[in-house]
């Protein structure tokens, strides 16, 4: 049995009943991104002040770079990718996060704008991840920040892609990583962890919801076994940065998060790993009505600022 949600996400849930809009898994993905887009303001805090904020011409897509307020100098810098199952989610829904985590970690934060499925279907965003990590190291200079100092992280499909690009540093195909933040991490496409069946109703992510994003990202079952669908499947995790894993337990995703996070700990990884048993998959941009979310964003970005820092 899961632990009680916590009271804000059932005013959370409340408020979407309210809403009534469709489910997400009910749309053809243009709809669905232009309703996730728009549901997003009214859920999330004013932002933190921050320093300047400027889009980015990338290697076929863009990116959003933050500094913090009054930075001066080369910073460490984290290569951010938005969740959304790869198919939905960009720049602006996940906006507030990068602001936060710019402003509490104080480092630099590349937000990654990559290609969407179905139209880009796997591994384009994995690519495109991977591009966003080289582009840091190798235009280091012209953005301000330090080159050995680099992490990556993300939320969701996004934490997968950290989580993925997190292995390439480790062998060698990315720069070097000092910290990869992995929250509510997607690790395992074939989706055999008994959460995945646990919520078929009620919850913003369900079963169903699950099965959509990866109909359109990933459709074929063998490439569930490709460790960069499927990061849980590398061979090895060992010599991978120092990691937080963030899981919550109102997740389709939540064992397969916690699988991940031992299984670092198992292999040497230093990992922190908190378990936030009575929150909900989406929490990180629902701020503004699931209030406990600003303590999980603070203890990320410690952190972050810790292993960027050292």
């Amino acid at each position: 049995m899961a632990s009680p949600l916590h009271p804000d996400c059932i005013t959370l849930l409340e408020m979407a009943r309210r809403a009534g809009r469709p489910r997400i898994e009910t749309l053809e993905p243009p709809a669905a991104r232009a309703q996730y887009l728009a549901g997003k303001p009214s859920l999330q805090a004013e932002p933190p002040p921050i320093g300047p904020v400027r889009d980015i011409a990338g290697p076929g897509f863009t990116m959003r770079l933050y500094r913090p307020l009054n930075a001066e100098g080369a910073l460490p810098c984290l290569v951010f990718a938005h969740g959304g199952g790869w198919v939905i989610g960009d720049l602006d829904s996940h906006d507030n996060l990068a602001r936060t985590l710019c402003h509490q970690a104080r480092c630099a934060v590349l937000a990654v704008d990559y290609r969407l499925a179905p139209e880009h279907p796997f591994p384009a965003a994995v690519d495109d991840m991977a591009a966003a990590v080289r582009f840091a190291q190798e235009h280091a200079a012209a953005l301000g920040i330090d080159a050995t100092r680099l992490a990556v992280g993300g939320d969701s499909a996004g934490g997968n892609l950290a989580a993925v690009a997190a292995i390439m540093a480790r062998d060698g195909a990315l720069p070097a990583l000092r910290h990869q933040s992995l929250l509510y991490p997607c690790t395992e496409m074939a989706a055999t962890h008994p959460s995945c069946s646990r919520f078929p109703e009620g919850l913003p992510l369900i079963t169903s919801t699950m099965q959509w994003f990866r109909n359109h990202y990933a459709p074929a079952p063998a490439t569930w076994e490709d460790w960069r669908a499927s990061p849980l499947r590398a061979a090895s995790l060992a010599g991978t940065a120092p990691a937080f894993v963030l899981t919550v337990g109102h997740d389709p995703l939540c064992d397969e998060g916690i699988a991940y996070a031992r299984r670092l700990e198992r292999e040497g990884v230093r990992v922190a790993h908190l378990h936030a048993a009575d929150l909900l998959h989406g929490a990180l941009t629902m701020t503004a009505v699931i209030r406990p979310v600003l303590d999980v964003i603070t203890m990320a970005s410690a952190a972050l600022a810790r292993d960027l820092q050292a």
